[in-house]
């Protein structure tokens, strides 16, 4: 007979772990099913390893910034060594015991999904009638002549590597590749960044993309903008990357950061469920069918972690019988750089695709205010906002400074509570701090 659970969730990163935590405390018995590690690609290989190693450089960096502070040494084993702690040794044994304590069914298995609230695990049946789906993504890996051949890292061999590189080509100018960039250059590899777009994070803003591109210049990263990849071939230990244009690019390690592919299960098609190239279509219960939900990178709406632990909590609520509805217009987004890029809400790009009356501001943050200067001599840093004129409030925030993943958040629930700019000015901060930068760029909007 097949073992009947209440729920099956298909998948344990972030996504999965909020579903397995929420869905008992529903009363509701869980099975959770996870073919590598319980925790996913953020806990291992993505966010977690690469923000614990971008912090050492970091701390060097504030140091050289900061008067009266000597220079620290700085030591890839023991960063490394960290690393390897904050990601538990690629051991999820006890993120495992923790969830069957807890009363979770776990499967370390490979699953197949035979019908509608059927799934087979090694052999045996599993029944249910709340099916989550939340698989994740893989790095997407370009159609390339001869990559393939000459090999590659993904963002998994980058943030687990026991030893840096001498030198390093990445291909992709996106968050990963400005953050492994800055990441192996500043730990002493030589770095170069082949983009085809003219600037670096072409999904943001123009000026976040130009500011991030001056930093990692200052830093010694090569940058080949506005470049087309023709092949890749390997000659003895190195990779060699020839361009459009004719020239070369050789490096000791060659990496893929050209963004992600949804890892979407076999079988959903059965189900009922739309699968588009971008991934599992869900609606704003994120529900993908009769009794299916998909959660996180597997939906292709924004591939975050904060978004699949905010997208699992909204279908546990609808499981729950509540009234839940995803809302995805003032979610953040942070490049974990030095400094940190951070923006919220639309670019003006995706305003004037929709037609709306616009106003923006762009400020130098340390011609303002006095935080940047009691953070760091010669200190960096701007914001930029954009305002829809007709209901006077903010759509749009970007910030490139110290910091900027932290006080993004005072545009993202303006933008979310949809705040008149009148409440804004009205509203006072805390001095001195990096969020005064708000108050004197609301000042200085002005109409497009």
């Amino acid at each position: 007979m097949p073992e009947r659970y209440d729920a099956i969730i298909i998948g344990a990163g972030p996504a999965g772990e909020v579903a397995a935590t929420r869905l008992p405390e529903l009363g509701l018995r869980t099975a959770l099913i996870e073919r590598e590690l319980v925790g996913g690609e953020c806990a291992y290989w993505a966010c977690i390893p690469s923000k614990t190693l971008l912090r050492p450089p970091e701390v060097r960096g504030e140091a050289k910034r900061t008067a009266g502070v000597a220079v620290p040494a700085q030591s890839w084993p023991d960063a490394a060594e960290y690393r390897d702690f904050m990601i538990r040794d690629l051991d999820d044994s006890k993120a495992i015991a923790g969830y069957r304590s807890g009363g979770v069914d776990v499967y370390k298995s490979e699953a197949r999904i035979l019908g509608p609230g059927k799934v087979e695990i090694a052999g045996a049946a599993l029944e249910t009638e709340r099916l989550v789906i939340a698989t994740g993504s893989d790095a997407r890996v370009p159609e390339i002549p001869g990559l393939r051949e000459a090999g590659y890292w993904t963002n998994r061999e980058a943030t687990t590597t026991s030893e840096v590189p001498a030198s390093v080509v990445i291909l992709g100018g996106g968050p990963v590749g400005v953050e492994l960039g800055q990441l192996f250059r500043r730990f002493g590899a030589e770095v170069v960044i082949v983009e085809k777009h003219e600037r670096l994070l072409a999904g943001e803003d123009a000026e976040a993309g130009e500011l991030i591109g001056r930093a990692l210049g200052d830093d010694g990263v090569v940058l080949r903008l506005g470049a087309e990849v023709a092949r890749v071939t390997r000659e003895g230990p190195q990779r060699v990357v020839q361009l459009e244009d004719g020239s070369e690019l050789r490096g000791d390690e060659l990496i893929v950061a050209v963004g992600r592919e949804p890892r979407v299960p076999a079988g959903l098609e059965e189900l009922g469920v739309t699968i588009e190239p971008r991934g599992v279509q869900v609606d704003e219960r994120c529900r993908a069918g009769d009794g299916v939900w998909a959660v996180g990178d597997v939906t292709g709406v924004m591939p975050f972690t904060h978004v699949a632990m905010y997208q699992a909590r909204v279908a546990c609520a609808d499981m729950a019988g509540e009234t839940a509805s995803a809302d995805y217009t003032s979610i953040p987004r942070v490049v974990f750089s030095d400094p940190e890029v951070a923006a919220v809400g639309l670019t003006l790009e995706q305003a004037r695709e929709r037609g709306l009356r616009l106003a923006r501001a762009r400020i130098r943050i340390a011609d303002e205010i006095a935080r940047p200067w009691t953070y760091e001599r010669d200190p960096r840093g701007e914001l930029g906002l954009l305002v829809d004129t007709d209901r006077d409030v903010l759509i749009g925030a970007w910030a490139v400074a110290p910091l900027a993943g932290e006080w993004i958040h005072y545009a993202t629930l303006a933008i979310k509570t949809q705040t008149p700019l009148k409440v804004l000015r009205d509203t006072v901060a805390q001095f001195p701090t990096f969020s005064e930068a708000f108050s004197k760029a609301l000042e200085r909007v002005e109409a497009l």
